[in-house]
């Protein structure tokens, strides 16, 4: 299991990067984040709901009610232009801070 921690600072970019793909909502992402790490990575409900609301309030992305479906009107969120434009700046970061973390922790034994 991944230290939850490292992800942490993570996480908006991580969700932003789902949502780019496609609208979805806030369980279709918890989902596709456990498929996609083979269970090795689990967000709580509430961690992502307070990503959500951190993400709407920066104006990264937007929320809109769907059609009824399974009994129940789902929120489901879309990125903005300015969440895909902080989506690109984050992955520089990424790939700058991984090279770093690279440099000192690749070839150990």
């Amino acid at each position: 299991m991944i230290r939850s921690d490292i992800i942490r600072g993570h996480l908006e970019s991580i969700i932003l990067r789902l949502i780019i793909e496609k609208d979805r909502y806030g369980y279709e992402i918890s989902k596709e984040i456990s498929l996609r790490t083979n269970n090795r990575f689990q967000i709580k409900e509430a961690t992502l709901y307070a990503v959500f609301q951190r993400l709407e309030k920066k104006e990264l992305i937007a929320s809109y009610i769907g059609d009824i479906s399974h009994g129940g009107r789902r929120k489901y969120y879309t990125i903005t232009t300015l969440g895909k434009a902080y989506l690109k700046e984050t992955r520089k970061e990424w790939q700058e801070t991984k090279e770093i973390i690279d440099l000192f922790m690749e070839g150990l034994e």
